[in-house]
């Protein structure tokens, strides 16, 4: 079997590529509402796309992704108010992290790449490497890479899908990104017709506890996702999977497999 996905292997086949020095990809996404017009596993669907792709181009393995992410915050979700957002504490996703992060270790696996697709895990996507990482010792034999998918969007790029202006990635949650990379990734599921009209969220700087559920667009979607193609998906996955296969390369010293 050709496939990246390790859980498409059997355990024999899954060994073998690993004992070889495959790259693990570990997507990392979210169970969260994104409008009314994206799926709830937006983030992970996504996430595992992308890094599907980049283990094509270098001969890498994507684990199955974590559908659960570090609970939704208004400025950058939406929030926990809405109805199948389903998220995990903090300290219960860097465990879960830390314990994936052991095992693939156990494996056999060196080289392993976190790949965030939920704005709200990176804090503890990282504090779940580094408990792992120092579980395991200084002799471990282990390197690990974190990163955002989003942060490989060339400037020129984003220029180019933004032309009114780019309201950053925080209020991008379920707009033109995310329903972009959707159509590329998966057009079937996504429903252009029921994109909202409601106006970009404009939050103050400052948090309320509980929060402020009224600061938040009725629809979960905080920037604008009119605009959206799949010729922008395409464009913005190009940039994304580029940047990650030469960053994964360079810091792997993986040299002709890029």
């Amino acid at each position: 079997m050709n496939s990246v996905h390790m859980d498409q292997l059997s355990w024999v086949e899954y060994e073998r590529r690993v004992r070889d020095g495959a790259v693990l990809f570990l997507p990392c996404g979210a169970t969260e509402q994104h409008g009314p017009h994206l799926p709830l596993g937006t983030d992970a669907l996504l996430a595992s796309a992308i890094c599907a792709d980049v283990a094509q181009r270098i001969g890498g393995l994507v684990a199955p992704a974590l559908s659960y992410g570090y609970k939704s915050q208004p400025k950058c979700g939406g929030g926990q108010h809405f109805c199948g957002t389903t998220s995990l504490d903090g300290a219960t996703l860097s465990a879960l992290v830390r314990d994936a992060v052991r095992e693939f270790h156990r494996h056999g696996v060196r080289r392993l790449v976190l790949v965030v697709g939920h704005y709200e895990n990176q804090w503890f996507v990282g504090e779940g490497i580094q408990l792992a990482l120092r579980e395991l010792g200084p002799d471990a034999g282990l390197e690990v890479m974190r990163l955002e998918h989003w942060d490989f969007c060339r400037e020129q790029t984003l220029a180019d899908v933004f032309p009114n202006g780019f309201p950053g990635f925080a209020l991008e949650h379920a707009a033109v990104i995310e329903t972009s990379l959707m159509l590329h990734y998966y057009p079937s599921l996504v429903a252009l017709e029921r994109i909202p009209e409601d106006a970009c969220a404009d939050f103050p700087p400052y948090d309320m506890y509980p929060p402020r559920t009224e600061w938040v667009p009725p629809s979960g979607v905080l920037s604008s996702a009119k605009g959206s193609t799949a010729g922008k998906g395409q464009r913005m996955a190009d940039d994304i999977v580029s940047g990650i296969a030469a960053a994964v390369c360079h810091e792997f010293d993986l040299g002709n497999l890029q």
